[in-house]
């Protein structure tokens, strides 16, 4: 037996019997203490997972078998760690982390960034009061994210977003701008994806013509082909993936809206957690920490989803943006070197905002048969100047929702509040030890959620090294696509089903 395979089966024999969560808390008087952690204002508490002392030092081990140390350091070198493509991943360059060349040319890319953003400013453009953001995938979610947590109805442009290649988004945008003042943006990497570039020649007919439009891409000759001014043409390397890049010059549209400085603040905050993730050893890294669980939940216990909860309405994005980032980096069948996996990837991401959610999932959460780790991700000052009574009930909910997960009721606490009928005492019996994690920023300002969003990062790339996966490609989104074109070309031939042919000749 190799090293991590003997690593992976301490793992699974620590999983094999994991004492309850109210055990662990009285095994350790200062568990709460020790399984938190704090870093660039934010505040990360995992004691409310069933990670006991036994599973840490396990999964510390297989984290040395992986070469986790070695692999952490070729990625913030901007060496090769995306093996199926042959490339670096140079999303922490973008940022100014790291070392090489990455981080010189990222430097030059944000220069650039910043002059147009400027130029705009100095009305290069006109009159601008909306802007027209057009991206799918990493190309909108990650934007979107930060100008609506961010900027809200405090950004500086009237901002819409539009991924969908359904015309009802863009018309919907259409009717609320005026198009003499309105500047697209067109986020491609390739310059050849379908879905935007269909939605930017509808927006380009509108408009009448190209002269206001931004192209963000790793191929500016295909932009300035179609139609975009070759100083209006942004790019950014192609070792950067479309769920990293929101640090390029995808983020320019966030940076028109927020303002540059706050732009730069953003990157400064992940900066700090990449920094920590870089330093700082194991038993208190928090992205390393997070991973850590994750596996052992999804790999080891069988847990099949995890689900994020924000208890801030700034942050409703933030569950959509990780189901892209987590399950399209992890949700992979092979390991780097192409063999079938023998254990479970990443566990399906989904989630909500609270309270919202709980008056629709959390039914689920508590007394459902799924095994289901759960995270609140809070913030302490509110975002609203309405009486403090909003933020204390907001906050209560979700400290008292992990606390409900985890302590349950018992069948007599049950039997006590059901006038001893034993059937609505079972129906109101709730059997706790469910895992709960806990995110808290002190603000949502740009520098926190820099450093929010750069852990997550870092933690999906841990989580990756732990399942011995490449988390850097996505090419189980290419089969899809293939095969749209052919239907649109109206070549569904032995591809295609009988029931998708039947679907095709009634829709097309």
């Amino acid at each position: 037996m190799d090293e991590r395979s003997a690593a992976w089966a301490a793992a699974a024999e620590a999983a094999s019997d994991v004492p309850t969560l109210t055990a662990l808390f009285a095994a350790e008087a200062d568990r709460a203490g020790r399984l938190s952690v704090d870093v660039a204002g934010l505040h990360f508490d995992l004691s409310k997972m069933h990670l006991s002392k036994a599973a840490e030092v396990a999964l510390a081990g297989l984290l040395a078998a992986s070469d986790f140390e070695s692999r952490r350091a070729a990625l913030l070198s901007g060496a090769t760690v995306n093996p199926s493509e042959a490339r670096a991943a140079t999303h922490a360059a973008e940022r100014g982390s790291g070392s090489g060349s990455a981080v010189a040319a990222a430097a030059d890319a944000r220069r650039a960034m910043q002059r147009l953003v400027e130029r705009v400013e100095c009305g290069a453009f006109g009159e601008i009061r909306h802007i027209l953001h057009i991206g799918i995938g990493g190309s909108a979610l990650g934007p979107a994210l930060l100008v609506d947590a961010l900027g809200g109805d405090g950004a500086r442009y009237d901002t819409h977003i539009i991924s969908n290649i359904d015309g009802v988004a863009l018309e919907r945008a259409m009717r609320v701008c005026d198009p003499a003042r309105t500047l697209v943006v067109v986020v491609s990497k390739t310059f050849t994806t379908v879905e935007t570039l269909t939605n930017a020649e509808s927006a380009r007919d509108w408009i009448g013509g190209a002269e206001r439009f931004v192209a963000v891409t790793a191929a500016p000759e295909k932009a300035a082909a179609w139609g975009v001014a070759r100083e209006n043409v942004l790019g950014f390397a192609e070792s950067v993936g479309g769920r990293y890049s929101l640090w390029s010059a995808v983020g320019v549209t966030a940076a028109l809206g927020l303002g540059w400085v706050a732009f730069e603040s953003l990157l400064a905050g992940a900066r700090e957690m990449d920094t920590h993730f870089e330093t700082t050893p194991v038993a208190a890294n928090a992205p390393v920490l997070a991973a850590m669980v994750d596996v052992f939940y999804a790999a080891f216990l069988g847990a099949e989803t995890r689900a994020v909860f924000a208890y801030d309405e700034r942050l409703r994005f933030l569950p959509s943006f990780l189901q892209q980032l987590e399950m399209e980096s992890n949700g992979k069948r092979v390991d780097t070197t192409g063999r079938a996996l023998q254990h479970p990837s990443a566990a399906i991401s989904w989630g909500g905002t609270g309270t919202d959610a709980q008056h629709a999932v959390f039914q689920l959460l508590h007394q459902g048969t799924h095994l289901v780790p759960a995270e609140f991700v809070m913030v302490k000052t509110p975002g609203h100047g309405l009486g403090a009574a909003h933020h204390r009930q907001l906050l209560a909910n979700a400290i008292a929702q992990g606390a409900a997960l985890m302590r349950g009721r018992t069948a007599q606490e049950a039997l006590a509040v059901s006038s001893g009928d034993a059937a609505l005492a079972a129906a109101k019996t709730f059997p706790g030890n469910r895992p709960s994690s806990a995110i808290v920023l002190e603000t949502l300002q740009p520098h926190t959620l820099g450093a929010l969003i750069a852990f997550y990062e870092h933690r999906t790339f841990t989580a990756a090294v732990l399942l011995g996966i490449n988390p850097f490609d996505q090419w189980g989104v290419e089969l899809g696509k293939e095969m749209a074109r052919a239907a649109l070309d109206g070549n569904a031939g032995e591809g295609f089903d009988a029931s998708s042919r039947a679907l095709l000749a009634r829709l097309l």
